[in-house]
């Protein structure tokens, strides 16, 4: 019996996996927790949480399939994206890390734009430099707490924490290091011309390696804290976005993956080193292939639904969100949602973007909401897709993915919406499940990622395909949807 264990270190949870080699997905555990908020525009989260976090899960994996749990013979990792991790040479953390919803950084993204021209930006970086990046995160330390920052051993993203502290090893794979915005994207290495510029000493950035090679074996110590064999081989692994991509199957150019999770994105696998001249989406290192991968990012996407939920409506069952929503008819009788609760990324990179509700009437009601705010979440991600047909990205299918994925009502919304057949892969973890894949090439017991998608990744029966009146309606608001934010944006800017 071989098991590989695949972990994706996420914004509200961290989840585990063992994957039997020939059987098949054995179990997958999970443990919730909190984003910190200690001030308007700062997100934040102790590396220690995610680490407790992930041991209980072992522990608890380890207690239900004790002889799956001790036939693991590699390790894959994925997680959140864009956050700084900062750590002393004991691999302790010096503060909380930044993560990806942060926006503090506004005062160092005017700084780097007087250094680095926006053409540069493009053909070294591939992208905007954005808040909540840990380029931007990392000078906003350096300006506003230098004591701490001269204590800085090296820099991490959130999943490397979690590698470190089974390896003894600091390092970071090319996906991960590319989505900080201090990274050249073509020459899968650190940008350091422009980090030159910002006396950032090359010291503190850690080593960048392909998500698939070795990056060590499991130390004695984190045996004694997780019940893991020491000596297991663990790989560098990836962003969570890639290793999604891969648990999709979508590792061909037409493929996309429409992930509704806390965030939200539109994303596919290129092999060119391409990317949208105007830097409205994001071009990053693919983990496999020395690919890329193109997408565009929506910050609150299954946030605004839960938001609605816990702090508008006090319900307790997303499941009840969804039965609303499909009581009320596609446009939901004129009502729009604009999901910019915290700002938003594609396509507008405008950290002072906010959210709304337009064209309540005295016949709106909760469930008229509920569906708003899927059908507005469904055509911000829309703007990624219309993005990708004028720089010639193609777009035949659409796998969907997340916490969106698990709402029929989501789901032809989705298709109605994008106007193209949407799919769901059955096993419903897949940044796990890449984890685990890559994990497998790493160590050789697949020849290649395809040969894993082909044993693995299997859709559910049910697609969903576009219904034409309801796609007409769509087309409709979408363009009201666009014009909104246009002729308020002005105004939303400049309000607190």
């Amino acid at each position: 019996m071989k098991v590989i264990l695949g972990i994706d270190l996420g914004t509200s949870s961290v989840k585990a996996m063992l994957l039997d080699v020939d059987k098949g997905v054995v179990d997958v555990a999970a443990k919730n927790y909190e984003v910190s908020i200690p001030k308007v525009n700062y997100a934040e989260q102790r590396p220690e949480m995610w680490w407790d976090a992930t041991t209980s899960i072992l522990h608890e994996l380890k207690n239900k399939h004790k002889e799956a749990f001790d036939s693991i013979v590699a390790i894959g990792l994925s997680g959140q994206m864009h956050g700084l991790v900062i750590a002393d040479c004991d691999g302790k953390p010096l503060r909380p890390a930044i993560i990806w919803l942060d926006q503090r950084s506004n005062d160092q993204l005017a700084e780097i734009g007087l250094k680095v021209d926006f053409n540069e930006m493009g053909r070294v970086l591939h992208n905007r430099v954005f808040a909540g990046c840990a380029f931007p995160s990392l000078l906003w330390i350096k300006e506003n707490e230098p004591e701490t920052f001269s204590q800085i051993y090296k820099i991490l993203h959130p999943k490397d924490y979690i590698r470190l502290k089974m390896t003894g090893k600091f390092g970071t794979d090319v996906s991960d290091a590319s989505a900080s915005i201090g990274f050249d994207v073509g020459k899968r290495d650190w940008a350091w011309g422009i980090l030159d510029r910002f006396q950032m000493s090359k010291e503190i950035f850690p080593d960048c390696h392909e998500s698939t090679e070795i990056a060590g074996v499991i130390t004695e110590e984190c045996a004694r804290q997780t019940g893991l064999k020491a000596g297991v081989p663990v790989i560098y692994g990836s962003g969570d976005q890639p290793a999604q991509s891969i648990g999709n199957g979508a590792i061909r150019e037409g493929l996309i993956v429409s992930n509704i999770g806390t965030g939200g994105q539109i994303s596919t696998y290129i092999k060119e080193d391409k990317y949208d001249p105007q830097l409205r989406t994001h071009t990053f290192c693919h983990s496999i292939d020395y690919a890329n991968t193109i997408y565009g990012a929506a910050l609150c996407s299954g946030m605004s639904l839960n938001w609605l939920k816990n702090k508008v409506l006090n319900e307790k069952d997303f499941r009840i969100m969804s039965i609303m929503a499909e009581e009320i008819v596609p446009c939901s009788e004129g009502l729009i949602y604009l999901p910019y609760l915290s700002g938003e990324r594609t396509p507008h990179m405008n950290p002072k973007a906010k959210g709304m509700f337009f064209g309540l009437r005295l016949s709106h009601d909760r469930r008229h909401l509920a569906r708003a705010v899927m059908e507005g979440v469904t055509f911000s991600l829309k703007d990624s897709l219309e993005i990708f047909k004028e720089i010639g990205i193609p777009a035949d299918s659409i796998i969907a993915s997340g916490g969106g994925a698990s709402s029929p009502v989501w789901l032809q919304i989705q298709a109605d919406i994008f106007e193209r057949k949407v799919q769901v892969c059955r096993v419903k973890e897949q940044a796990c499940l890449g984890a685990c894949i890559m994990a497998g090439v790493g160590i050789g017991i697949y020849k290649n990622v395809e040969t894993a998608c082909d044993k693995y990744v299997n859709f559910d029966e049910e697609i969903y395909i576009p219904q034409k009146q309801n796609a007409f309606k769509y087309r409709k608001m979408y363009r009201a949807f666009k014009s909104l934010y246009e002729r308020t944006k002005d105004l939303l800017e400049a309000t607190i």
